[in-house]
């Protein structure tokens, strides 16, 4: 399950004339393998749950090409995340299947994902000044889209370890998640320093009791 000799991976064998297909109004549903489990069995709990975070990448990609004009380095990141959605859908492929079923070409996560990101995280810190406070989501649209990706990626991060108590999981698929969670939070705090706006930092005397 790690690095890969040959990167070529199948193609995606999909064929979606139907849309529904009632298979699954027992309340089960069907891993790659073809073996039937439960809707909320913990694996498709992961699984499921990084098929938001895709969805919540997808929100920020778009706010990133949105905002390209007014601040060309976005695009930086645009390519960035758009990647990451493509890593997604490889991560989903390797959970949705058992690893009895996994076939040698199949789409999956290896430590070249995580050293990636690593390299990415290393880039855009440097720009960044040191963290005096926590900050909070907000100052841009896009920060707030991207720290609601992290935290949807920390969720599908703590599925996955539970899941790992109780099944074979690969190493590098829950390595990945946390790398790219600690991605997200930078690359939300670099979007703002990209587009001159300030960091909205935690002030616990904000709070109505620290008014009075």
């Amino acid at each position: 399950m790690g690095d890969v000799s040959d990167s070529t991976y199948s193609d995606p064998r999909v064929a979606l004339n139907r849309i529904y297909t009632k298979t699954g109004d027992s309340g089960q549903t069907s891993l790659s393998g073809g073996q039937r489990v439960p809707k909320d069995a913990a694996r498709i709990e992961a699984y499921g749950t990084v098929d938001e975070l895709s969805a919540f990448v997808g929100l920020a990609w778009v706010s990133c090409g949105e905002l390209s004009a007014q601040a060309p380095r976005l695009g930086e990141l645009s390519k960035i995340l758009r990647r990451v959605q493509h890593e997604l859908f490889n991560l989903g492929s390797i959970l949705s299947t058992l690893p009895a079923d996994v076939h040698p070409k199949q789409a999956r996560i290896t430590e070249i994902e995580c050293q990636q990101l690593e390299q990415e995280i290393d880039q855009m810190n440097s720009e960044l000044e040191p963290l005096r406070s926590f900050v909070l989501p907000g100052g841009t649209r896009v920060n707030a889209e991207l720290n609601a990706a992290r935290t949807i990626c920390r969720r599908a991060e703590r599925i996955l370890v539970g899941v790992a108590r109780e099944e074979e999981v690969p190493a590098e698929a829950i390595r990945y998640l946390n790398r790219l969670s600690d991605a997200l939070f930078v690359w939300s705090r670099w979007v703002n320093h990209v587009l001159g706006v300030p960091e909205v930092l935690w002030e616990p005397n904000q709070a109505a009791s620290g008014r009075v």
